[in-house]
């Protein structure tokens, strides 16, 4: 999300994206489709062909009541022939309402099969797909798209159908009376159809372009129209310029509206002029025939008003011609999504773990020999997608991710994974669950490649909880039950007890009822985590996959997520990104990640000993005062830079830019700062004492400062 100004591509009319027509083949891929709904399709053409029928009868019925009624005075025959013709209407009435009944019932459901289509086959793509692919665009596939492909089929089977079947009808009618005049109207056929083959094309190329603009806007009003998005718009005021960006897409999708509004018209001109040229050209020739002898008065008015039926199923024949290979271009971007296969796949023959109710110890998880680099991006995703998309490093030709690793996370044990940023630890969780497969070397579960496990035992059996915690905009109820469908409500508060989270929900006047907010955003970070926490508990999978959170928590919230990850991580096989001091401490085996490998492991003791990338970190990311005394004439050394005072409760000494030090009785500790020491609070207490990172230990004062980040 970019809070500075719009990204936008100027595709031009020749970019590829958007001009492409409808693939070959696109409309037999179409039938398929329509299987499922033959019975009412069966209906819809017998309602079609007695509404073809519907509109013959009324002027031979015209025939025959100026021919035989009116012009021989014979008022009974005037009669008769007037009720038939108003009871064909009444029958036309009744007919075209089963036909619109059946062809709405045939397009809406087609609308239902492609939708859900679409949105499992999407669902089933690998975690690259969704890195690269906007939001926005995918969800115009879904809405957009797919209401242009109803309209392709609703146009073949309802327009098409019924304006042929009319076509033949009518001609056939107008043969029987006057073959010379038929023949006159048909050689003004196919400037009827002509218009139709030519701004058909240009539509088609218009149509592309305004799907894809209309998704760019899409995506643009999702990213901003959230509640990050709109924090950061406000913080960074970029208002004017978001407004600018998005008027320049609106501005696009407006001048091909207005291109594709006057191809629309240009045709449906041409049509009527055509067909008042052609009714000219009846009644001058009619008009003179019946003036010779040639054929009677009422057959040149039934001509005349056949002709006029004509013109009308002719039009729609030819605007339905365009209309479609409009439409097609939608089925052909649905077809686009549907053809990209996913990266992640089940194997036919694959089999499935054991459940956690049938082991008696959890799985042990094995990297043997894993390499890993990003896919390319033709391999995950469409360029019609990704409009917005800059070169990120998930480029062709990328050093690897990950390079040789082998190691093994022993089952029941903690193994920490240690490195500085960019050194592949989020990689290596993500190839547990499989949300990406190795390019080399094999991960295993319980001794079994996970490529050759069923992706749902997989999931059963690994739980991830990631660091932001991702919550659904829905109730803290519902939250919890996407990990368990049937949970009962004694597992809900269970599970929210375990995570140390239960106090709060019940505190709530909706207690598990509440609306979390979008993406969780009217609770803290600390209840997040500590609800995404809850939701892994009570899925109970027997390998967990952490990533710990420790930005925006406040001691008491990060005490509390403590006690909850210890919960979580008891008895099960665990894989943690550890920020933590007492996870590293707490676990079996630490693994030191940098560049993409394996630079140390052991045990913490072992490690520190060690002296090297793992001792540098501890000393910077995670040394207290107490365990780091002996470097304390180094830190002493250190220029002391005074900062103002933090607010807080209570009143500790003045404080440098540093970690606060332990303070006296009389109030907190400074925040935890890098720098110098800290000074003694008022009243009896301890003599200035060197401090490193970390708040230091609060005084009866007040509570400490807070925790630098």
């Amino acid at each position: 999300m970019m809070g500075g100004p719009v990204m936008i591509r100027s595709d031009g009319p020749d970019s590829s994206n958007n001009t492409q027509r409808a693939k070959p083949g696109t409309t037999r891929r179409i039938i398929p489709y329509t299987r499922g709904h033959r019975r009412s399709i069966g209906f819809l053409v017998v309602c079609t062909t007695l509404n073809a029928l519907c509109a013959v009868a009324p002027p031979l019925l015209l025939k025959y009541l100026i021919d035989d009624g009116i012009m021989a005075g014979d008022n009974r025959t005037v009669a008769w022939l007037a009720g038939a013709v108003a009871a064909v209407s009444v029958l036309a009435a009744v007919v075209g309402f089963g036909e619109s009944w059946f062809s709405a019932k045939v397009s809406e459901g087609l609308v239902y099969d492609l939708r859900v289509q679409v949105f499992d086959h999407v669902q089933r793509q690998s975690l690259a797909f969704f890195t690269r692919a906007q939001t926005g665009a995918l969800v115009s596939r879904l809405n957009t798209d797919v209401i242009g492909a109803q309209q392709a089929v609703t146009q073949m089977l309802s327009t098409v159908v019924s304006a042929g079947l009319t076509v033949l009808f009518v001609l056939g009618t107008m043969f029987y009376l006057s073959w010379t005049i038929t023949l006159i109207s048909l050689v003004l056929v196919p400037f009827f159809i002509l218009p139709g083959r030519l701004v058909g094309r240009r539509l088609q190329g218009l149509a592309r372009r305004h799907m894809q603009v209309n998704a760019e806007m899409g995506s643009l009003m999702h990213e901003r129209f959230n509640v990050a998005g709109a924090l950061l718009a406000k913080l960074y005021s970029r208002p004017d310029r978001e407004t600018a960006g998005y008027a320049r897409l609106a501005a696009r999708g407006r001048d091909i509206g207005v291109r594709n509004s006057v191809s629309m018209k240009l045709l449906f001109l041409s049509s009527m002029f055509i067909g008042s040229i052609a009714t000219a050209v009846v009644y001058g020739v009619g008009g003179t025939l019946s003036v010779n002898g040639v054929f009677e008065v009422g057959t040149l008015v039934a001509l005349a008003t056949l002709l006029t039926r004509l013109m009308a199923p002719v039009g729609q024949l030819s605007n339905a011609q365009a209309d479609a290979m409009t439409a097609l271009v939608s089925f052909d971007r649905l077809f686009e999504i549907l053809d990209l296969k996913p990266l992640v796949t089940e194997k036919p023959d694959a089999v499935a773990l054991p459940p956690a109710s049938a082991r008696e110890t959890a799985p042990g998880v094995e990297f043997r020999g894993v390499s890993f680099r990003h896919p390319r991006p033709a391999d995950v995703s469409l360029a019609s997608l990704e409009d917005f998309a800059t070169p990120t490093r998930e480029q062709a030709g990328d050093s690897w991710a990950l390079r040789d690793l082998s190691f093994t996370v022993p089952a029941g044990k903690l193994t920490a994974l240690v490195g500085p940023s960019g050194a592949g630890k989020t990689t290596v969780t993500h190839l547990v669950p499989r949300l990406y497969d190795p390019e080399e070397g094999t991960v295993l579960i319980d001794g079994r490649d996970v490529r050759d496990l069923t992706l749902q035992s997989l999931t059963d059996t690994v739980g991830m909880v990631t660091q932001d915690g991702h919550l659904l905009h829905t109730t803290i109820r519902e939250n919890l039950l996407y990990a368990r469908p049937d949970a009962t409500e004694e597992e809900l508060v269970a599970a929210c007890r375990a995570a140390q989270i239960w106090r709060l929900v019940a505190s709530l006047p909706d207690g598990l009822d509440t609306m979390v907010g979008d993406r969780g955003y009217r609770l803290s970070g600390g209840e997040k985590q500590r609800i995404a926490m809850a939701r892994l508990l009570l899925k109970a999978p027997p390998v967990v996959v952490l990533d710990e959170a420790t930005a925006h928590l406040d001691s008491e919230s990060e005490a509390a997520l403590q006690l909850a990850l210890k919960t979580a991580l008891a008895g099960r096989t665990s894989l943690v990104i550890a920020h933590r001091l007492s996870t590293i401490r707490d676990a079996d085996q630490i693994i030191v990640l940098d560049q993409g490998r394996i630079a140390e492991r052991g045990t913490h003791d072992e490690l520190l000993a060690l002296g090297g990338l793992y001792a540098e970190l501890y000393r910077t990311q995670f040394a207290t005062p107490a365990l780091i005394d002996e470097e304390v004439a180094e830190v002493e050394e250190a220029p002391q830079q005074r900062v103002p005072e933090p607010v807080g409760h209570g009143h500790g000494g003045p404080v440098f830019f540093g970690p606060g030090g332990p303070e006296g009785p009389g109030g907190p500790g400074g925040p935890g700062m890098a720098g110098g020491p800290g000074m003694p609070g008022p009243g009896p207490g301890p003599g200035p004492r060197p401090v490193v990172f970390g708040p230091g230990p609060q005084g009866p004062g007040g509570p400490g400062g807070p925790r630098p980040h």
